[in-house]
Parts: C-alpha cells; sequence; structure tokens
C-alpha cells in the first residue's frame, strides 16, 4: 500500500491538491482514504461532502474522514491523561487551566499520525493520502515520539513490579497517588504506537511525502526550510507541487509585474529542487469544490504521471559530523568537477554546474560556519566546514 501526505505553508491549496490526487487514484482502480489532520477541517468543503471521525463513503473507491483529535486522544492516552490531571491538581482546585496543560504541543499531530497508522494497518485500502496541517505544526510531530517518551520517563520514573511493593509508603510520605495499573497499561501502549508509527513513517516503500507551494518569494523560502527539515529526518520527498500558477494570457497588461515576479519565483524553484519531480498548476477560472472538479483538477495536475508511484527516492544531501569536522555531503550524478562553481550566499550554498544553478538552504547547524574546503569524486560533492 501507499501512503502521500501532502504538507505545506497555509493556504497553498494542499486541501484541494490531496483532495485532487486522491480523486484520479480512485478513478483508476485503487481504494483511497483521504483524511485531514489539520484542526481547521476544510476536507468536507473541497469535496462536499460532511464527513467525521470515522472513513465516509463519497463514491465507488473513494472514503474520506476528518480526524477528531480530541476523540482520538482519550483513545490513547485516558488512563494516564486522568492520572496526570489528578497530580497537577493535588494543590490546585482544577479548572479549565488544567485542562490547558494537559494539551502538550505536538500531542494533537501525534493522535493525527496515529490515526493515519490505524488506517494503514486496517489493511482495507490500497493508497491513503493525508492532508497535512501547515507547515509548523506538521514538522512538530517529527521529533515527538522521542520528545514524549523522555517527557514520561522524568513524570513517572517508577516501574511498574516496583510500584507494588513501594507504592503505598511513596505514597504516604510524598502526599501524591501512585498510578494504577492502568496507567502503566497506557504508557507501554504509547510507547509500542510511536515506535511503530516512526518504523511506517521512515519506510521509503511507502510512506511520501509531497510539498505544496506557490511561486511567491515567501512562500519558497518556508518550502526550503520545510524540505531541509524532512530530508534531515529521513522522510522521502518525491515531489513538489506548484500550485496557483497565473495564466500569462489573463495576467498582460496590469498585471504584468506579477508575471515577472512569478517568473522568478518558478526559476528559483527550479534551482532549488531540480532533482525532485515537480508538477504545475494554474490558477483557475473557479472555485474547485465539487468532486467534478477534483477530478479534472487532479488531471491536469499529473497529466499521464502516476500519483500513486513514488516519484523520487534518492538520498540528495546529508550532514555529518567527522573527528570534529561538519561535512555536507551533495548528490550530484553525472557532473565534471571542472565544471563545478560554488559559493555561499548568507544561508545558503550556491551550486552552479555548467548552466544549471542549484542552491541549497543550510541546515540550522551549518548556518553560522563558513566552507573550509570541498572535493568531488562521483557521484557526490563533499564540502567542509
Amino acid at each position: 500500500m501507499r501512503i502521500i501526505l501532502y504538507t505545506g505553508k497555509g493556504g497553498v491549496g494542499k486541501t484541494t491538491v490531496a483532495a485532487a490526487t486522491a480523486c484520479k487514484i480512485a478513478r483508476e482502480g485503487k481504494k483511497v482514504l483521504v483524511m485531514s489532520t489539520d484542526q481547521a477541517h476544510s476536507l468536507s468543503d473541497s469535496m462536499n461532502v460532511r464527513l467525521g471521525k470515522d472513513p465516509v463513503k463519497i463514491q465507488e473507491n473513494l472514503y474520506g474522514l476528518e480526524v477528531d483529535t480530541i476523540y482520538e486522544g482519550e483513545k490513547s492516552w485516558g488512563n494516564l491523561k486522568s492520572y496526570m490531571r489528578e497530580m497537577l491538581t493535588i494543590k490546585g482546585r482544577g479548572g479549565i487551566e488544567v485542562e490547558e496543560l494537559l494539551v502538550f504541543p505536538g500531542l494533537e499531530e501525534l493522535f493525527s499520525m496515529f490515526k493515519i497508522m490505524e488506517m494503514a494497518e486496517s489493511g482495507v485500502y490500497d493508497v491513503i493520502i493525508v492532508d497535512c496541517a501547515p507547515t509548523g505544526e506538521t514538522l512538530s510531530l517529527l521529533k515527538y515520539p522521542e520528545k514524549f517518551s523522555d517527557m514520561l520517563e522524568k513524570i513517572l520514573p517508577m516501574k511498574r513490579k516496583s510500584l507494588k511493593v513501594a507504592g503505598p509508603a511513596v505514597e504516604k510520605i510524598m502526599k501524591i497517588p501512585m498510578p494504577e495499573e492502568s496507567v502503566f497499561d497506557d504508557i507501554e501502549y504509547l510507547m509500542d504506537k510511536m515506535e511503530r508509527l516512526q518504523k511506517l513513517m521512515l519506510n521509503h516503500d511507502i510512506v511520501s511525502m509531497r510539498i505544496v507551494t506557490t511561486p511567491e518569494k515567501i512562500v519558497i523560502q518556508e518550502t526550503k526550510r520545510n524540505f531541509t527539515c524532512l530530508h534531515l529526518f529521513n522522510y522521502n520527498v518525491d515531489a513538489i507541487i506548484i500550485n496557483r500558477i497565473y495564466s500569462k494570457e489573463a495576467m498582460e497588461g496590469y498585471f504584468q509585474k506579477w508575471v515577472n515576479m512569478q517568473e522568478e519565483g518558478l526559476q528559483e524553484i527550479k534551482e532549488c529542487f531540480s532533482e525532485v519531480p515537480k508538477f504545475y498548476l494554474e490558477l483557475q477560472k473557479g472555485e474547485i469544490c465539487s468532486l467534478e472538479d477534483l477530478q479534472r483538477t487532479g488531471e491536469m495536475l499529473f497529466l499521464d504521471q502516476d500519483p500513486f508511484r513514488i516519484l523520487f527516492k534518492e538520498e540528495i544531501y546529508k550532514v555529518s559530523l567527522l573527528e570534529g569536522e561538519k561535512k555536507l555531503t551533495i548528490l550530484l550524478p553525472f557532473a565534471d568537477k571542472g565544471e563545478l562553481e560554488l559559493k555561499q550566499s548568507g544561508r545558503e550554498l550556491v551550486l552552479a554546474v555548467k548552466n544549471e544553478v542549484r542552491r541549497f538552504p543550510l541546515p540550522v547547524t551549518l548556518q553560522d560556519n563558513e566552507i573550509k574546503g570541498a572535493k568531488y569524486k562521483a557521484p557526490y560533492l563533499t564540502i567542509q566546514f
């Protein structure tokens, strides 16, 4: 099966692109589930169908749902949450403040990811298309399993077996309630789910990330940061979707300056994501708000390409630390050493190969470092900092 996640800055059209992809794949005969993890759900509006926390049949081979994070949260850690609430209200009176403290940053996104895993493990669908929350919220889940594990270990350092012996004494001396068996069951349940989630998300034969962007400079900058972050965490980005491209014929005259700025943005996207497949979608004449519109949009976007396939799977670049020296290794197949030009421009590397220019946004760990040297040994360029 396949899992395809669409991410990007808020307002770039992730929901429309995700729904259009789902319609195209479903029409080709595969059983598709399209789901939204964004708290401000708009998938129902896009598909003109009322969706809920359980899959709803939209048409032949196509199903949809909008994740209810409150419901998923209670299902995943209800007992543990009750115990933590009890701990936090020992000295206080409870109330809305306690409930707010129990909503940890990224937790809702994590429960949304658990729902994706649940649907994947059910084996019911050939492909799951995910309309993710805006970039920042989506990226917050990347390190969350590790962070949440550390938090649980600090808050609940006691072990199940030792608690049975020492629990009553600790409770009496420290004046804090000891967790019930069900709390430990929740912890083990969460740890197991997070381990399975990480294993699934890093399976490049199943999971693809696709970034949706528009040709505006501000959006492109966030797209580049998003791309770098996803690659650093070993997530497979197999396509860039460029949405809302203005038709030159429609923009002649008064709006010509917008066309020129868009051309600059499209060129920057070409330079920054040269290896990754790119798909272009023009701004449509009207709103896309029906299944027929979505089906037509999916055909226009992918043309003769099959969006079900993994469209790209290469490690473009990686950062390493060897003997105290930081290195950035870049994949450059078929390059001629004599035609390579490299320079550092602010927080970006600018790499020219013949007439092609490629920009690499530097990872945070390298942004304050200067280039010491570079070496090309096909097909990799290694840069020392």
